[in-house]
């Protein structure tokens, strides 16, 4: 039986000419919305679909919806705010079957600055393009990726299971948040305040400024390169290593059970490690003022020039 299901199965990859998307009992379809009216802000509720927002050069908006044909979306402009939502109509016995598809909502928004931009979503990705002018971000997911390279003066994003990358965006307030996603910040400029928090994933700073920056974790490891912090730089792991490499900040604290904490500062300053059986190292020239290190088991060198 087993032989003759693998056959079967086999006999009907060969009917199909290898192409899996034909065994899908869900039907797909593009349904494109014209946007005439106009807004400021855009609101998205989605379920599943990926939500991709890119500028478009025509003096008109639209929203195209790549979705299921019982699993409809609806656009509607109300009181200046461009809300795109999903409508679920199917059937409970409609639940049940093989879905290949990957539905997907595209917002093309024209040039302009725009309000607030909020999306709420359970299984999605989304993507934010750079030519988008926004005056604030934020997405709370349950399971999907985030990538936001468009600036705005507050950028909140939120992951239960998802990664989250903000790439080359200049903002005031800076706020993520993962579980088991890991988080990586490239290129951003924040006047203001940013934290970032995480449980188990790790975290990745690169070429990043702020006035202060809050940073807490459980098992992931931070890793910072080139972040410079105006006020004060606090980092709190359990596990998690903590590495720096040619950052800067007037005040830093650090506090870790078991993970180790080494790097290097552009300048010598006074600087607090607190660890239980993690390793502390700093090289020559970081050690510039009033250094407190604690630790239990754990053992630490310091280069002094």
């Amino acid at each position: 039986l087993v032989l003759l299901g693998c056959a079967v199965f086999f006999g009907a990859l060969v009917a199909a000419d290898f192409d899996f998307f034909r065994f899908s009992t869900a039907k797909f379809e593009t349904v494109t919305h014209e946007i005439k009216e106009n807004y400021h802000n855009i609101s998205i509720l989605a379920d599943t679909a990926d939500i991709l927002l890119v500028q478009t050069e025509d003096e008109a908006g639209r929203v195209e919806c790549y979705e299921q044909e019982n699993l409809k979306h609806s656009v509607s402009v109300k009181d200046g705010t461009l809300i795109v939502e999903v409508s679920d109509t199917r059937a409970w016995y409609e639940y049940i079957g093989i879905n290949f598809g990957s539905p997907k909502t595209t917002v093309y928004v024209p040039k302009g600055t725009y309000g607030s931009l909020t999306v709420k979503a359970d299984t999605s990705d989304v993507e934010i393009a750079r030519e988008i002018a926004l005056e604030s971000v934020d997405v709370a997911l349950s399971t999907g990726d985030v990538t936001c390279n468009a600036s705005a003066a507050s950028i909140k994003i939120k992951t239960t299971t998802g990664d989250i990358h903000v790439l080359g965006v200049t903002t005031t307030t800076l706020d993520l948040s993962t579980s088991t996603g890991e988080i990586e910040v490239q290129g951003v400029t924040c006047t203001g305040n940013a934290s970032i928090g995480v449980s188990t994933g790790d975290v990745e700073l690169d070429q990043f400024s702020c006035k202060s920056l809050c940073s807490s974790g459980g098992t992931g490891d931070i890793s910072l390169t080139d972040v410079i912090t105006s006020e004060r730089l606090f980092i709190k792991r359990s596990t998690g290593d903590v590495a720096l490499d040619a950052c800067d900040a007037a005040e830093i604290v650090i506090e870790t059970s078991t993970g180790d904490v080494e790097g290097s500062l552009l300048s010598g300053k006074a600087f607090s490690v607190t660890t239980d059986t993690g390793r502390v190292r700093f090289p020559q020239n970081s050690v510039g003022g009033r250094c407190e290190i604690t630790t239990d088991t754990g053992d630490v060198e310091i280069t002094v020039g």
